[in-house]
């Protein structure tokens, strides 16, 4: 805590020439709050949340700076002192579940800036050794054994310090569905899947979440005042920003504080963010951008020397488009970008375009893995983070919800298909509109560890001497945009609420299925188009990095990039043979035709066994 009480506030008074903490000034020093009473401490407690705007108001107008945001987080420890003093603290506590699979790593960064977070803002205050109102659980999908013990040592490290931490593992989601009975099992099938029990690994996210589900459900008897806050493990609770033309991640937003705001009003039941840094979407849709700036960026180098220094910094942020790292973005109801973007060269101190060409060239086996190295997202800093506007799109990396919400389990987990928060939003939009809600308070989206290049593990996503095969996720993510479109049709005839007859669900699946077919094969012509333009100007002799045997590594970087973009999205490609299999397609007919027909009595059994509204 600030070692003296209201000495940050004093400085916002001395910092800040507002008519309204003048008012407040002349207050608080004429000591009309001496903080004997509830109403004295409410009284100051509006103190702190004018300056709190105040401060918020400026952090909003500019880039964020350091001095700025360290007085919004001292300002926020002092109002956290104050709480304390009242007999009771009505705010929601918060639930974190973070579903984990062999990412030890990821894990670890994670619960690092949730501690992080915490001891910013101090949200909840802090007795017997823990943060209040904040606790975590680890939900883990993991296979290996190594990474298992990683997790539990992570789970146990900052339970120690001051986060409780509960390690829901392979064991302990076990033990949470024998409690069930066979028929209700039965019932619950599509819901929580059905795995060998000597095998209970990589279930996939969407029947971990399930699961995770039946252990909230008995955490929330007799609380109702919790809010649980999924999130992935590859996210941090900080933003990006850019300073001078570099990135910078920065602790600018009190989430919880924010969140309990939103929650506080009786229209809110679900509530999403969204993620800034690396895209939320697979690689499978995000070559065509890529490869735009690829292009742009080697035409640059083309028309410098590779001795000048570098010219590749201080790039001014180009405008934000949403989905601007998406190769259909028009089919999200966006405004697809034409313009290339520049790349922003990371390398620190004095160096050259020779360097900053071979930096860049590391960078690209990193797209594979989910990195979109020239279309990262930025906090929009200008958008307070409290305003909230309906929502249609639940990301399942971070989202919320109240005890009620627990009946939104994630919709047909068994297929393992992408896009699962998006057809569960349209659900939830559908139903529940009104409630429905998303605001401007992003988390910090990692795919890769810096020192790997790489994710930890990712499903879908093989990798052998330097080939990767996407095909995995590739499909996935086809029949999950099937998925979604189709039910953005049936829920707009009232679907589940009203029911669709099995020829009207075929009817919409062959008429989705054909027009996304189409969509991606429009976008494989053009990746063709632009992987030969790519090709035209890295190979040309003409170009100082083919004169130079300095240039070795670079070059096989790109080369190795080529192989992999035709590897994945060429004539002969794996991923375009899976969704053109007639065999695999009609596999995947049966399963979410089956799916959608039985979501309906798969609803209410989950709400009437597990007792929900």
């Amino acid at each position: 805590m600030s070692s003296a009480p209201h000495q940050t506030l004093q400085r916002v008074f001395e910092i800040y020439d507002d008519t309204l903490l003048q008012h407040h000034k002349d207050a608080l020093e004429n000591k009309s709050y001496a903080h004997t009473t509830e109403e004295d401490i409410d009284d100051t407690v509006k103190i702190y949340e004018a300056a709190i705007q105040v401060v918020e108001a400026d952090i909003r107008s500019a880039q964020p700076k350091d001095a700025s945001i360290r007085i919004y987080q001292q300002l926020f420890q002092e109002l956290e002192a104050l709480l304390s003093l009242k007999e009771s603290d009505a705010r929601h506590k918060f639930v974190v579940v973070i579903p984990v699979a062999d990412r030890p790593i990821h894990l670890q960064s994670c619960l690092q800036s949730l501690l992080a977070l915490c001891q910013s803002f101090h949200y909840g205050g802090y007795s017997n050794q823990k943060f209040s109102k904040v606790s975590v659980i680890i939900a883990d999908d993991t296979k290996e054994q190594v990474n298992i013990l990683k997790h539990q040592e992570i789970a146990r490290h900052f339970n120690t310090q001051g986060i409780a931490t509960i390690y829901f593992g392979l064991d302990e989601q076990q033990q949470q569905l024998e409690r069930l009975t066979k028929t209700e099992r039965e019932q619950l099938l599509n819901i929580l899947g059905d795995f060998d029990s000597s095998a209970f690994y990589h279930k996939g996210p969407s029947i971990v979440r399930n699961i995770t589900f039946l252990k909230l459900i008995e955490m929330c008897k007799g609380d109702e005042n919790l809010l649980f806050h999924f999130v992935d493990s590859d996210q941090e609770f900080q933003v990006k920003i850019q300073t001078d033309g570099k990135d910078k991640e920065v602790y600018a937003i009190n989430y919880f504080y924010e969140l309990d705001r939103i929650f506080s009003q009786p229209a809110v039941s679900v509530l999403t963010g969204k993620v800034i840094g690396d895209p939320p979407v697979s690689p499978a849709v995000m070559a065509g951008t890529f490869l735009d700036d690829t292009i742009a960026f080697l035409h640059r180098m083309a028309a410098t020397k590779p001795d000048l220094p570098c010219q590749f910094h201080n790039q001014s942020q180009q405008k934000e488009y949403d989905a601007a790292y998406h190769d259909m973005a028009e089919l999200f109801g966006f405004k697809p970008t034409a313009e290339s973007y520049h790349y922003c060269c990371g390398l620190g101190g004095e160096h050259n375009h020779a360097r900053c060409f071979t930096d860049f060239s590391s960078k690209l086996k990193q797209f594979f893995h989910g990195e979109h190295p020239t279309r990262k997202s930025y906090f929009n800093h200008e958008v307070p983070v409290s305003d909230i506007k309906p929502a249609r799109t639940i990301y399942t990396g971070n989202y919320l919800f109240t005890v009620e919400g627990l009946k939104y389990f994630i919709p047909f987990a068994r297929l393992r298909l992408r896009m699962a928060g998006p057809v569960l939003g349209r659900i939830i939009k559908s139903e529940n509109k009104d409630r429905f809600v998303s605001a401007n308070l992003p988390m910090l989206h990692n795919r890769t560890v810096e020192d790997m290049g790489k994710s930890e593990f990712r499903p879908g996503i093989n990798s052998k001497q330097n080939i990767i095969d996407l095909s995995g996720e590739f499909e996935r993510q086809f029949f999950g945009d099937v998925m979604l479109f189709s039910m953005e049709k049936l829920t707009a005839m009232g679907y589940p609420e009203r029911s669709v007859s099995e020829q009207e669900i075929i009817r919409i699946l062959e008429s989705t299925e054909k027009d996304i077919h189409q969509k991606y094969v429009t976008k494989q012509l053009q990746i063709h188009e632009k992987l030969q333009q790519l090709k035209s100007i890295f190979l040309d002799n003409n170009n100082w990095w083919n004169t130079s045997k300095e240039m070795d590594p670079a070059r096989e970087n790109f080369r190795l990039f080529i192989t992999n973009i035709e590897q994945n999205f060429g004539d002969a490609s794996r991923c375009y043979a899976l969704i053109d299999s007639n065999v695999n397609r009609d596999k995947r007919f049966t399963q979410m035709r089956e799916a959608i027909i039985e979501y309906p009595a798969n609803r209410e059994a989950w709400k009437n066994i597990l007792g929900l509204q």
